[in-house]
């Protein structure tokens, strides 16, 4: 049976940036069961509104279906009030699915993790644990088995207004010591940015082994 550490890990490494004029959001792309690497091109950068992208860790089923419900349950509330959604309510929405997911009755555990980032007057970035608690994260963070060795980077090599050419800089070194100590995390990586001007993927790197 999966005890209550191993349910709380997740075979991934994914990032968030807060600059000055938007937000970084980058991740690996390896997907995998156990010791077993199950896919080399999963996306884990998902747009779920205009200004407002989230990155998975986690169960890959529970992981996919809740960003279609978060897709749809963001335009639903769009069209009922005529208001756009901010950060800050979608992040609260996406905590209460996690919530609700994880303590669902079953056999196989839903957890599923996000990171959120965005942009309204200013930009935003939350990390939405697996038991759906909400952290406000005003410089960066990081999720995943391979975060630990992210946040090395981040720590040491963060600086408050950097721009988001440095910050697409600092996730791609906060990455690369993740892909060569966390067997979890590899095969490439997406690096999308997030401004007033909406959602973009600026990076996308398929780093697969060859033989000749």
């Amino acid at each position: 049976m999966m005890d209550k550490q191993d349910m709380m890990k997740t075979g991934t490494t994914t990032i968030g940036i807060v600059c000055k004029d938007g937000v970084v959001l980058a991740a690996d792309k390896r997907a995998t069961a156990g010791h077993m690497i199950v896919g080399k091109r999963f996306d884990k950068i998902h747009q779920v509104d205009d200004r407002i992208a989230v990155t998975i860790a986690g169960m890959v089923s529970d992981a996919q279906l809740l960003v279609k419900l978060i897709r749809a349950e963001i335009k639903l509330r769009k069209v009922r009030t005529n208001v756009e959604f901010s950060i800050k309510e979608a992040a609260n929405l996406i905590a209460s699915m996690a919530y609700s997911n994880v303590r669902k009755m079953t056999m196989f555990p839903g957890i599923v993790a996000f990171v959120v980032g965005g942009m309204d007057e200013e930009p935003g970035l939350y990390n939405i644990g697996p038991d759906g608690s909400v952290t406000e994260e005003p410089e960066f963070t990081s999720d995943g088995s391979g975060s630990v060795f992210a946040f090395g980077v981040l720590e040491t090599e963060y600086k408050k207004g950097m721009n988001l050419e440095e910050g697409q800089k600092l996730a791609k070194r906060a990455l690369n010591a993740a892909l060569q100590r966390d067997s979890a995390s590899g095969s490439g990586y997406d690096i999308f940015t997030i401004t007033k001007e909406g959602v973009k993927k600026t990076v996308t790197k398929e780093l697969f082994p060859k033989i000749d």
